[in-house]
């Protein structure tokens, strides 16, 4: 196996260990900015191939993810990776085939075979955020499951269950409540009312009621 592995540096060298997307959460790596990524041999002998679809990459931090087709966890995408096989970034969107390495944690991208940008979404087309988003809330406090929800476009969507409506969460909303980011399957509290997106969340927070995120 190779020695891929994201390493703390500068005063945090404690902090060394192998990571991987299916156990380290995308907050916990931007708790991080100085994690770098150490390639991994040529020796590696146990690479799994696969295919799927950019997550999210963001260049100034130096990684991203890969949801994979076969529903595996997110792959972790390092921008020494990415570079090193000819790609100066990852837009979200892009369809990619790679080689990946297990790690303690989860998979890693090693290798970027090939990747198509015609079904990728550029920073250019992405929606602008809005601001001062107001709803007044028609529910209570109401448990919901988070369906998806995209750090970078700023929105994402929650459901009740089968047969209601989806509703629309904006990342100014998540913020004024001391959240930064939900993951899909997580389940959150939510007051929610009418907008001009549908029903759409006025008061989020944490089933725990702690703000934040847990890691998974």
């Amino acid at each position: 196996m190779g020695s891929d592995s994201l390493e703390s540096t500068g005063n945090d060298d404690r902090a060394r260990g192998e990571a991987g997307a299916s156990g380290l959460s995308s907050q916990h790596l931007a708790d991080s900015p100085a994690t770098r990524f150490a390639p991994a041999d040529a020796a590696a002998t146990d690479l799994v191939e696969l295919s799927g679809v950019i997550k999210w990459f963001d260049a100034s931090k130096g990684y991203g993810f890969i949801i994979p087709d076969n529903g595996w966890p997110d792959v972790l995408l390092h921008v020494t990776v990415l570079r090193r096989d000819g790609y100066q970034t990852a837009y979200e969107g892009a369809r990619v085939v790679c080689e990946c390495a297990r790690r303690a944690k989860g998979f890693q991208a090693f290798r970027i075979i090939s990747m198509d940008d015609s079904t990728a979404i550029h920073p250019a087309q992405m929606l602008p955020p809005r601001t001062h988003v107001s709803v007044t809330p028609t529910s209570g406090l109401e448990r919901a499951q988070v369906k998806w929800f995209n750090r970078l476009r700023g929105f994402g969507f929650l459901t009740c269950g089968e047969g209601t409506p989806d509703i629309f969460v904006h990342m100014e909303t998540l913020r004024r409540y001391g959240m930064t980011e939900l993951r899909p399957g997580q389940v959150v509290l939510v007051r929610f009312g009418p907008g001009s997106k549908g029903m759409m969340a006025a008061e989020i927070r944490p089933e725990n009621g702690a703000p934040g995120l847990s890691s998974h």
